[in-house]
């Protein structure tokens, strides 16, 4: 055994390692249990005791080689019998599924299946049976998508209820079965299930026997809903609706005739019998069923305590009757008021001064009111007795009431065509006696004709006259100085003077033709051609809104001047009237060309003011700094009428640079160059620094100021320079003009918005007629002051606040003294954004 271990060893280094060390292995163990080696080698390959035997001395004696090929050799020999095995499995499997298969589809169907997890389905079936050109079997070549299109074979209605059962049986596993018709008119059965994970839908033809139930349930289901329809509707109706069995039982009736009869409801009603009729009207309507006739009649019928007027229908039908009652009272209503109206209208017609006779279709009078007979005369007895059209001509005739006619017969037959005419006909009748009739024949639509007479003698005098007025107007407006002319709604001249031809060189031949506005304008062009003028008058001619009068100024092309005015007339027509104001605007002109001269030089006054003070301003800066150059030891000592001329000259110089930094601030805010430095102002220290700036004025008047200020007032957003220069020139305006050992006051106050500041003092106050100019240039009054400035304080002040968006007003009385109050707005963004 040690020699062959040795063997396997050999082998296993050969190249057969793994099944070398395998059987050396298998031989070791078979000896470590004195059990052969032989053994452990068939229990490991499944060999015998001889084969064991044999493959050891084998591979002794030829080497592991030839032993793996046997090896190999054995193990493709079982698997091809396992492969013959399992081909013939899968040939019974093939058979019995062709076999399922072909039980399944033994009728005409189709399949729909969607595994568990997959969206795409798989159709298996006769797709001929959903889509005709789609040949049998060919399910594969039909895109699924084309089949589950259920609108493509199906109409709306039911591919909608396919593609709502579908969705349920994929989201949540409902089943369903439907009954449903295709475009082409197949009646189908589709059926959905949930089974082993799968989802289901089955689709086949109805046919034969399943076909007719099929039908018959539809038919049924229609015929149901039908009948419920119709019942919902008997019940919801407005209407009592009844049926009663051939013995008169009432068999049912609606809520409405519940109500009618004033029973609890409808089962009350049938029940108990109720009858809707009153006893008379039921045995007419018994009457007419009986007679198998139908019943129609209005009846008055008691509802809710009221009695309303009903149209009652009722017919023998299969088994009893069957009626409803239809609520007429409003059609009774409206027909009595038609009547009343009629009668009306006969009333109004007596009460006109128009005659009017209305004949029949056979030319009898129908009608006539009191005014045709006074017009003509007449008697009433003959015209109550309807006489026809021809007798009431020839007797008008003999009275000699008619107009002279040498043939009347022809007269009379031409005044007959009205009864076949379409149109009315207007003519007018001079009668004998010097009347003169307007007479309006009008067909009537249910036959006959409408005579309507008019006495005009009145009008065509009343036209005389007015042709006569027509003339004066001509008249005079020929001989008006001013340019006249009028347009009719349509645009065409209708009237002009010669004055209004002789201003635009017209022909008065041209104008008499009555040219429209724009062959005018084109005429008028080359003495004006201002398109947007023309314009203008030629809405204020044609437009049909915004009538209303129109000033205009001309300025033609020859140096005259015109006013033209257009004034909206009341038949829709316009006047347009042109004035020569040359010599007017001539000396208007003149005035206003003076006027802006003396604007221009008070400008150039203005203009050199600020030149001056930017010219001065260099100079004084050079003597202020040489001033304090003097004033510092390090430049030698000076003696004390040195230091007190000294003192006068920097006090004078630094007043001097105030006007004139004034001046150059008002110049600035002038040119809208000036721009705010927007920050946080601290209330109390505004005021402070502003009061610390006239304190030697304070003390050299001996002047008290009080500030009047809260301690957590705050603070407010603007420019806070300008804030204290404001607050500066009002104080120092106000120690100007108060007396000495006066007192001043100076307050702030802050609401939601603004922050008002308040300066009062008790001087000599302003005359009303200086309040207004206080705030202007070189303004200063001398009025109880002391002395006497340059007059930019206030200037500046308003100018800074009107800056910050604020405002300046003042108040005061002469005598008692003048305040003047600042309001600031809070924040200056939210003013800005307002503003833009």
């Amino acid at each position: 055994m040690r020699r062959t271990l040795l063997s396997c060893t050999a082998l296993a280094r050969s190249g057969g390692a793994g099944v070398a060390l395998a059987i050396g292995a298998a031989v070791a163990s078979a000896s470590a249990a004195e059990a052969p080696a032989e053994s452990a080698l068939g229990a490991l390959f499944d060999f015998s005791r001889q084969d064991v035997i044999a493959l050891t001395m084998a591979a002794a004696v030829l080497g592991f080689s030839v032993v793996a090929a046997i090896l190999l050799m054995r193990t493709r020999l079982r698997a091809a019998a396992c492969e013959a095995q399992l081909r013939g499995n899968i040939q019974t499997l093939q058979l019995e599924a062709d076999r399922f298969r072909a039980l399944l589809f033994a009728e005409s169907q189709v399949l729909v299946t969607w595994a568990a997890g997959d969206t795409r389905p798989q159709i298996s079936g006769d797709v001929s049976l959903l889509i005709p050109q789609a040949a049998v079997g060919a399910e594969q070549t039909v895109p699924p998508q084309r089949i589950l299109a259920f609108g493509t074979w199906m109409p709306p209605e039911p591919a909608l209820k396919m593609d709502h059962a579908v969705d349920a049986l994929l989201e949540a596993g409902e089943s369903f079965q439907l009954n449903l018709v295709t475009s082409t008119g197949r009646n189908i059965e589709a059926m959905g299930r949930a089974v082993g994970g799968q989802a289901i839908v089955r689709i086949r033809d109805l046919s034969g026997l399943r076909r007719e139930l099929a039908e018959m349930t539809q038919r049924y289901r229609t015929l149901q809903q039908d009948t419920e329809m119709l019942r919902d509707f008997a019940a919801a109706a407005p209407w009592p609706i009844w049926t009663r069995r051939e013995g008169g039982q009432l068999n049912y009736a609606n809520a409405a005739y519940a109500r009618a009869t004033d029973s609890a409801s409808v089962a009350d009603a049938v029940d108990r019998n109720l009858e809707l009729l009153e006893s008379n009207d039921r045995s007419a309507l018994g009457r007419a069923l009986n007679d198998n006739a139908n019943f129609t009649a209005r009846l008055p019928i008691v509802v809710g305590g009221e009695r309303r007027i009903y149209d009652v229908h009722a017919m023998k039908v299969r088994g009893g009757s069957a009626g409803a009652a239809i609520d007429a009272s409003e059609a009774y209503a409206l027909g009595a008021a038609l009547v009343r109206m009629a009668e009306a209208h006969r009333r109004t017609l007596d009460q006109l001064s128009s005659g009017v006779a209305v004949f029949d279709e056979q030319h009898r009078l129908a009608f006539y009111n009191d005014s045709y007979r006074r017009l003509w005369d007449l008697d009433r007895t003959f015209l109550d007795s309807n006489p026809d059209d021809s007798s009431v001509l020839d007797r008008l005739r003999a009275s000699r009431k008619l107009p002279e006619q040498p043939n009347f017969r022809e007269w009379k037959a031409r005044l007959h065509e009205a009864y076949r005419a379409v149109d009315p006909a207007k003519d007018v009748w001079y009668l004998p006696d010097g009347r003169a009739l307007s007479i309006v024949t009008t067909p009537n639509p249910e036959g006959g004709v409408t005579y309507l007479f008019d006495d005009v003698t009145e009008s065509l005098e009343l036209a005389r006259r007015f042709d006569g007025l027509i003339n004066v107007q001509r008249e005079t407006l020929d001989n008006l100085a001013e340019a006249v002319a009028v347009f009719g709604s349509n645009g065409c001249a209708r009237l002009f003077n010669p004055p209004f031809a002789r201003m635009w060189n017209l022909s008065p031949e041209a104008l008499q033709l009555q040219p429209h506005i724009e062959t005018v304008v084109d005429w008028c062009r080359p003495l004006f051609d201002d398109a947007p003028t023309w314009q203008t008058l030629r809405g204020a001619i044609t437009g049909i809104e915004n009538r209303i009068a129109i000033p205009l100024k001309l300025e033609r092309r020859d140096g005259s001047v015109l006013n033209c005015m257009t004034m909206p007339l009341p038949d829709g027509a316009t006047m347009l009237t042109f004035q020569d104001i040359t010599d007017t605007e001539n000396v208007e002109r003149a005035l206003r060309e003076r006027n802006e001269a003396l604007e221009t030089a008070d400008q150039m006054k203005v203009d050199f003011v600020h030149h001056v003070s930017y010219e001065l301003r260099s100079p004084l800066t050079t003597i202020i700094g040489f001033a304090h150059f003097l004033s510092d030891p390090s430049t030698g000592p000076l003696t004390e009428k040195q230091e007190e001329y000294l003192s006068y000259i920097t006090t004078s110089t630094n007043a001097l640079l105030a006007i004139i930094n004034n001046i150059l601030d008002l110049a600035t805010i002038d040119a809208g160059a000036m721009t705010l430095n927007l920050g946080e102002v601290d209330i109390r220290k505004a005021i402070e620094a502003a009061t610390e700036g006239i304190q030697d004025r304070l003390a050299r008047d001996h002047i008290v100021l009080e500030v009047d200020a809260a301690p957590d007032i705050g603070h407010f957003i603007a420019d806070e320079r300008r804030v204290v220069q404001v607050l500066y020139n009002l104080l120092a305006n106000a120690v100007g003009f108060s007396p000495q050992h006066a007192a001043i006051t100076l307050s702030a106050r802050r609401t939601e918005k603004t922050v008002v500041f308040t300066v009062t003092d008790t001087g000599p106050g302003i005359p009303p007629n200086v309040k207004e100019k206080v705030f202007d240039w070189f303004e200063s009054h001398s009025n109880g002051s002391r002395h006497r400035g340059a007059g930019l304080g206030l200037s500046l002040v308003r100018s800074f606040v009107e800056l910050h968006g604020g405002k300046v007003r003042i108040d005061s009385v002469v005598g008692k003294g003048t305040t003047l109050t600042c309001t600031f707005p809070i924040d200056q963004s939210q003013q800005r954004n307002a503003a833009e």
